[in-house]
Formats: structure tokens, C-alpha cells, sequence
């Protein structure tokens, strides 16, 4: 059955920007602005202090992963951080391509690797809002693996290296995100996942997105009655479940006439519209152009 986790991951295309090593000594402090595409650490050795705005305060110890899915204001420190009233210098670039934060001589006490990824979807800010906020992993050798991996990927000149890289970066996403422990803390994909019986009527809708799919009939699947799932849904995921089902048909046919897979009427179809008249009205109303434009324009 079609994994709606994997959807979303797949359908952000995700792409590397670029990566680095940042070491650091002394009391540091780095803010970074809210930004569009995602950014993930990793500590290589020793710790620091994450404060994500609107969050609570982690500690980064060595071996951890962080995912920041969209990127929030977030502010990076040594666990003893500067004043707040003092400002810390800019890194500076060594000559072996690190990057040096707080005091720029003697030995380093904490190495990150630092990537940024961009998102190709036009629906990112759609397909974001159903991942948590921040994802924070501990002691998992197998994401460190595909950390490596996607790295070393990014860094070489090999051939088909952006048709890997795409797929590595996905699979490195999707292990975050099933390895959190607190991922299903606030409401989205993942917390509506992690309730069995909700699980059921989104990995039905997935898997058949261009069924006649009603409140009543994902409530039927789920075993619930129409308003309890409707309550139980909006709640888990953050928005109603046929809020949920048309957001995703229109990303899924953006897709579809983006790569230019067969005539309106198709698409139309396998998004569950009967008529194409009828997807052209609602495609048009939710994003703005008729479908047929949108392909062109792709």
C-alpha cells in the first residue's frame, strides 16, 4: 500500500544546495533568519544549544541529527553562550573550508556538519505544514549512514549524480522523520499516521486519490463515525479531512501536468474528477490558472 509519508517526501523533490563543516570554540553565538527550504545539522563532535523560535531549547550533543523541515528563526550557541547584549563575529572561512565560529584560535571544540536542501515542489508550503516543526534524532546508525552518504554524494562528480542525490536526500528525510521520537507531538502527517485508525483512511486515500472519496467513507474505513473521525482528523493532522483530500489531488495533478502525463481528461481522472470541466473549475479555483495554462507554463 502507497505510504503517505513517502508521498509528501517524494513530491517536495528535494534537492542539495550545498553542505559544510562548522567548528567552533570559546562562547559563540549565530542567529539565522527564517528562510523557505529546509536545513539539517549533524554533530560531529561535541554540543551546542538549538533555540528555535517558538520551541523549547535542545541540546545538539555528538551523534545527534536536527531536521528544520521550513526553516524558523532559530538561534545556535555554545552551551555557555555569550551575553545577549553581546554580539558574536561572523564565521570566518579557514583555509581548509571550514567554517570557524567564536574564537578563532586553538583546538576546536565542537565540529557540524551543516546542509541545506532545496525544494522544487510548488506546493512546499502545503506539503511542509503537514511535517513537524523541527525534527530532533539520537543514536540512529542507520540516518547517519545516509547523512554520509548524501554528503559524499554532494561532493562528487560522478555520473547521474543528481538523479542519486534526489533519491538519497529522500531516503535520509523519510528515516528523520520515522525515527523522531517526538515528531507526532504537534499535529500533522505524522501524528495522523501514528493513530492506527486514522492511519487506515490515509494510507486508503493515497493509495487511491482518484476514488470517490467522501467524510463517510474514510470514517467507514477508519471504523469511527462521521464525526468523531471528522473531529479526530482535523485534530491529528491540523485540517479537515476533505480540506486534506482536495489540497492533495491538486498538488498530485500540478504534478501530473507538470510531466505532461496524458491529456487534462486523464489527469483530471486519476485526481478523482469524472469531468473534466469539472477539475478545470476547482483546479483554477484552488490554484489560480486553468490546468491547461499551468502545463504550458511548465
Amino acid at each position: 500500500m502507497t505510504d503517505p509519508l513517502a508521498d509528501v517526501v517524494t513530491l517536495l523533490q528535494p534537492r542539495m544546495t550545498y553542505s559544510k563543516i562548522a567548528v567552533g570554540a570559546g562562547r559563540w553565538r549565530v542567529r539565522c533568519p527564517e528562510g523557505r527550504d529546509p536545513m539539517f545539522f549533524v554533530m560531529l563532535h561535541g554540543a551546542a544549544r538549538l533555540l528555535p523560535q517558538g520551541l523549547d531549547p535542545v541540546t545538539v550533543e555528538t551523534g545527534d541529527f536536527v531536521l528544520i523541515p521550513n526553516r524558523l528563526p532559530f538561534t545556535m550557541s555554545s552551551l555557555d553562550p555569550l551575553p545577549e547584549d553581546e554580539e558574536c563575529a561572523d564565521p570566518v572561512c579557514m583555509p581548509n573550508g571550514e567554517m570557524r565560529i567564536g574564537e578563532l584560535e586553538g583546538e576546536a571544540e565542537h565540529r557540524m556538519l551543516i546542509g541545506h536542501c532545496e525544494l522544487g515542489s510548488p506546493d512546499t508550503a502545503l506539503l511542509v505544514s503537514l511535517l513537524p516543526r523541527l525534527v530532533h534524532v539520537r543514536d540512529e546508525a542507520r540516518l547517519s549512514v545516509l547523512v554520509s552518504a548524501v554528503v559524499d554524494e554532494a561532493r562528487s562528480q560522478r555520473p547521474a549524480r543528481e538523479v542519486v542525490l534526489e533519491r538519497l536526500l529522500e531516503l535520509m528525510l523519510i528515516e528523520a522523520l520515522r525515527s523522531s521520537r517526538d515528531a507526532v507531538a504537534s499535529p500533522g502527517l505524522l501524528r495522523g499516521l501514528s493513530d492506527e485508525r486514522l492511519a487506515l483512511a490515509l494510507r486508503g486515500f493515497h493509495q487511491a486519490p482518484g476514488d470517490s472519496w467522501t467524510v463517510a467513507l474514510l470514517a467507514r474505513m477508519s471504523a469511527m463515525s462521521r464525526t468523531t473521525f471528522f473531529e479526530r482528523f482535523s485534530r491529528a493532522v491540523g485540517v479537515p479531512p476533505m480540506e486534506y483530500v482536495l489540497a492533495w489531488r491538486m498538488a498530485l495533478a500540478k504534478k501530473l501536468l507538470r510531466r505532461g502525463e496524458g491529456p487534462i481528461a486523464d489527469v483530471a481522472a486519476q485526481v478523482g474528477y469524472s469531468s473534466p470541466s469539472t477539475f478545470t473549475v476547482a483546479f483554477t479555483r484552488h490554484v489560480g490558472v486553468a490546468p491547461g495554462r499551468f502545463a504550458r507554463a511548465r
